[in-house]
């Protein structure tokens, strides 16, 4: 009878373990300690630097405001050029930053994709989308949130 306990026991482990999608809670010592997930925020004014393109290297400030644990709301500002509309999402460690650009009868689409992870952007691409087809695409590097 034993054996079939510790078999029911680790049954019930492995499966608390796999629908569990909550904090952990572990038991130090007869206190309870809460693990919770570390927040990651993106929002700020992060300088971006486009470089290898043929009309947009440079360096602008994009700037995200999070609403939701996986993105939010962006605006550009390039020079005196701004941007006011735009979005954003960050999927398993990708941010995908979508600036709606404003064209002579249609819209274009300024997009950021870059590598995040624990609320830090890092180096991606650039691409300027114009009526649907690739105009310009270039490197880019995120700096330091807060840097422009």
């Amino acid at each position: 009878m034993r054996f079939l306990q510790r078999i029911l026991i680790a049954a019930v482990a492995a499966t608390s373990i796999v629908v569990s999608a909550g904090p952990a809670v572990a038991h130090i010592n007869g206190s309870t300690m809460m693990v919770v997930p570390e927040s990651h925020n993106y929002s700020g004014a992060w300088p971006v630097t486009v470089t290898h393109s043929e009309f947009s290297n440079g360096t602008d400030c994009l700037t995200l405001t999070q609403n939701g644990s996986n993105g939010g709301q962006a605006s550009l500002v390039a020079g005196s050029q701004k941007y006011p509309y735009g979005s954003f999402l960050v999927r398993k460690d990708i941010v995908v930053v979508t600036i709606t650009e404003p064209l002579y009868g249609q819209n274009g689409a300024l997009l950021f994709i870059a590598h995040a992870n624990s609320g830090h952007i890092g180096q991606g691409i650039f691409e300027d989308d114009r009526g649907g087809s690739d105009f310009d695409t270039g490197e880019l590097a995120f700096g330091m949130k807060g840097g422009c």
